[in-house]
């Protein structure tokens, strides 16, 4: 089993953009940002130590994947 690997925003845009999901700043702000009900689109988190956005890299691709999954579940062939 893998450790957990803990990225910050800008990293966590650059594996989206390895998947080929291109977000800017701003969008994956959005994305880590708390809505007016206090909850976040992602899973990000405030790292106790550094104060920083974190997530864990293997949570982000499992979001997709699984979207992914969904996507091809709901699909009429």
């Amino acid at each position: 089993m893998k450790p957990p690997c803990y990225i910050d925003l800008n990293q966590a845009r650059q594996v989206l953009a390895d998947m080929g999901v291109e977000l800017n700043e701003r969008q994956m702000k959005r994305a880590a940002d708390k809505d007016a009900t206090g909850a976040r689109k992602l899973p990000f988190f405030i790292d106790p130590i550094d104060g920083k956005l974190r997530i864990e890299r293997g949570t982000l691709v499992k979001i997709y994947m699984d979207a992914q999954a969904e996507a091809e579940n709901n699909a009429r062939y």
